[in-house]
């Protein structure tokens, strides 16, 4: 590795460690991150995690979900193995749908500090019913929040048909 790549990603310590302990409690802590090397450019990064699982606060059934998570970073990346982990640690965590991808939003933006980031929860159906929340955040005082403001407004405006899930 150059001394370059070094110096960018300080501080993350887990891609390549084979000694990865898994914690199926929500952690955060375990979120780590890189530096932006294209801090001058404007890009969305994306996140499909096809087998999330958390577990429902009332009967304690697990609950399953593909969450995508995209952002614009500025300074900050999440590195994608830290964020496994971090996810993989909701197996065991008893949260309603919708909190589970608010918290997920907010861990990422206090460790990012990212223009934006949407996240989005496709729940599986339970009792003949699914639930897909939806968050977003842009950053005050960019055109990022603009962005926000309206992608909420205009957020699912074509919902899926059953047949599509």
């Amino acid at each position: 590795m150059s001394g370059r790549d070094e110096k960018e990603l300080k501080g993350v310590t887990l891609l390549g460690n084979q000694d990865v302990k898994y914690n199926y409690d929500y952690d955060p802590s375990v979120l780590e991150a890189f530096v932006n090397k294209h801090q001058e450019n404007d890009y969305f990064v994306k996140f499909n995690c096809p087998e999330f699982t958390s577990l429902c606060p009332k009967t304690g059934q697990p609950d399953f979900a593909t969450i995508y998570i995209s952002y614009v970073p500025e300074k900050m990346m999440v590195e994608s193995k830290s964020l496994k982990l971090y996810l993989l640690s909701f197996r065991n965590h008893g949260d309603f749908h919708e909190d589970c991808v608010n918290i997920i939003m907010k861990d990422l933006i206090k460790l990012l500090d990212p223009k934006y980031i949407e996240v989005w929860g496709k729940f599986t159906p339970r009792g003949g019913i699914s639930i897909d929340p939806y968050c977003n955040y842009g950053k005050e005082g960019t055109r990022w929040k603009e962005v926000a403001d309206k992608r909420m407004f205009y957020h699912d405006m074509y919902p899926e048909k059953i047949d599509n899930r």
